[in-house]
């Protein structure tokens, strides 16, 4: 079973730049066909700064994490029974080509279910620009599947 006392530990939080070779290559890999997404001035005529930075591409700019299986690691969870569970976004404010955002994960539950052939991680991610605003609140669940 993994150990509920490590509901509320927290990360080191870490930085990633936004750079707008990534949102159009991103943008391209999706299927966006907005020129919001991939063209500068077709933003600013849209009233973005630069490039605006899709939805989910934020989940993407979580894995530039030093270290992306960090949680894993510490709850001792084996990835060859770990199952993707559930992803969830709350957007605050929209973030561009650019920013510096930060990223500040924390632990937010550990459950199970089925008498424990299920455990539930959740993991909440508070995303902050480089003017310390909130831009957004991740919710990512991880299933471990036991025996």
């Amino acid at each position: 079973m993994i150990d509920r006392r490590y509901i509320g530990h927290t990360l080191p939080a870490f930085s990633v730049d936004v750079e707008k070779g990534r949102l159009r290559f991103f943008a391209k890999a999706i299927g966006q066909t907005d020129p919001t997404y991939v063209d500068e001035e077709a933003a600013r005529a849209a009233g973005h700064p630069g490039l605006p930075v899709p939805p989910t591409f934020l989940f993407c700019m979580e894995m530039e994490s030093p270290n992306p299986a960090a949680i894993r690691d510490l709850l001792g969870m084996d990835y060859k029974r770990l199952l993707h569970g559930e992803q969830g976004f709350t957007y605050h404010a929209m973030a561009h080509a650019g920013d510096t955002l930060t990223f500040s994960q924390r632990i937010e539950d550990i459950y199970d279910k089925k008498n424990g052939a299920l455990e539930f991680v959740v993991r909440k991610t508070h995303v902050t620009n480089q003017r310390d605003e909130l831009v957004a609140e991740l919710r990512c669940v991880t299933v471990l599947r036991n025996g």
